[in-house]
C-alpha cells in the first residue's frame, strides 16, 4: 500500500511537471519568437551583425552581458538563438549568448546571493561569464560553425495560399505566421524533451542524488554535473532545491556543479538544439557545460 502511494505521488508529480512545462515553454517560445521577429522587423540584420560581430572583440563581451540581462531559462533561449542565426550574427558570439543566457539568469544570481551569499554569487557569475566567452571563441576558432544545420538560417516561407494576403495583412500578422511556423517545427522536440525531463524529475528521489554526490564520494562533483542535465529544474527552483540537497549531505562543490548542469543544459534544451545543430555541435555544447560545471565545482570546493 505504501509503495502504491509513493508511485502515485511520483506519477502525479511527473504529470503536473509535464503539464506545467508544456504550457510554460509553449507560451515562452511563442512570446519570445514573436518578440524577436518584431525586433528584427525594426532592427536590420546588418545592425545585429555589427553589434555581435566576431571580428569585434567587444562582441563576445556584449553577447555575454546580453545573456546575463535576459531572464531566459535554457529552453526559452532557443527562439532567440534562431533569430540571431537568421540575422547572421557572429557564430562565436551566438555561442556565448547560448551558454550565458540560462546560466546568468538574473533570478539565479539574485537567489544565489540570498541563499549562499554575495561572494558565492560573484564567484558563480565570473566563472559562468568567463567560460561562456572562452567557449564561444574556441568553438569559432575550431570551425564548429559548419555543424549548424543549413535550415537553421532559413526564414520561414509563407504558403502560396498566404502569399496573396501578404501585401494586405499587417506586419504583425506576418510575424505571427512566421512564429507559428517555427513553433510547429520544434514542437515534437519540445514535447519529447519535456516528457523525458518530467519523468526524471518525478521519479528521481532527492535523497538518492544527495547520497551519490556527498563529500565522501571523490567523484561527487562530476556525478552531480552529469545528474544536473537530465534533471530539468526551473531557475526559480534550482537554488532552493540545491540548498535542500546541501542540507541532506550533498557537498557544496557538487551543489555548484548540479546548478550549472541543470541550468545550463537541460535535457529539453538539448533535444530542442537538435533542430538547429548537428550531433558534433550538440556534443561540443554538452562538453562545455559539463566542463564548466566540474571546474566551477572543484574551484568552489578549493576556495570556499
Amino acid at each position: 500500500m505504501l509503495n502504491f502511494s509513493i508511485d502515485q505521488t511520483m506519477l502525479m508529480d511527473t504529470l503536473n511537471m509535464f503539464l506545467f512545462l508544456s504550457l510554460e515553454l509553449t507560451l515562452l517560445f511563442l512570446v519570445i519568437s514573436y518578440a524577436v521577429g518584431a525586433l528584427q522587423s525594426v532592427i536590420p540584420p546588418q545592425r545585429i551583425q555589427s553589434i555581435l560581430s566576431s571580428r569585434n572583440g567587444k562582441g563576445f563581451l556584449i553577447a555575454g552581458f546580453l545573456g546575463a540581462i535576459t531572464p531566459f531559462c535554457s529552453c526559452s533561449t532557443i527562439p532567440f538563438l534562431k533569430g540571431l542565426l537568421r540575422a547572421k550574427a557572429g557564430f562565436g558570439t551566438m555561442m556565448v549568448f547560448l551558454f550565458a543566457s540560462p546560466l546568468l539568469n538574473p533570478i539565479i544570481i539574485g537567489l544565489f546571493a540570498v541563499t549562499f551569499g554575495v561572494k558565492v554569487a560573484l564567484f558563480y557569475f565570473i566563472i559562468a561569464m568567463a567560460v561562456s566567452i572562452i567557449a564561444g571563441v574556441a568553438l569559432e576558432q575550431l570551425g564548429f560553425e559548419k555543424y549548424v544545420k543549413p535550415e537553421a538560417y532559413d526564414t520561414p516561407k509563407t504558403s502560396k495560399a498566404c502569399c496573396g494576403k501578404a501585401k494586405s495583412e499587417s506586419k504583425w500578422l506576418t510575424i505571427w505566421r512566421s512564429t507559428w511556423s517555427d513553433f510547429k517545427k520544434v514542437l515534437p522536440y519540445l514535447m519529447g524533451g519535456i516528457a523525458i525531463g518530467s519523468a526524471i524529475y518525478g521519479f528521481m528521489p532527492a535523497e538518492l542524488i544527495a547520497s551519490v554526490a556527498s563529500d565522501s564520494n571523490p567523484f561527487a562533483i562530476p556525478v552531480a554535473a552529469v545528474i544536473g542535465i537530465p534533471l530539468y529544474v526551473r531557475a526559480e527552483a534550482v537554488i532552493p532545491l540545491s540548498a535542500a540537497l546541501a542540507a541532506k549531505g550533498m557537498g557544496l562543490g557538487a551543489v555548484m556543479a548540479l546548478i550549472i548542469g541543470s541550468a545550463g543544459a537541460s535535457l529539453t534544451e538539448v533535444v530542442l538544439l537538435k533542430s538547429l545543430f548537428k550531433n558534433q555541435m550538440i556534443i561540443a555544447f554538452l562538453v562545455v557545460v559539463l566542463g564548466m560545471a566540474v571546474s566551477a565545482g572543484l574551484l568552489y570546493q578549493a576556495i570556499f
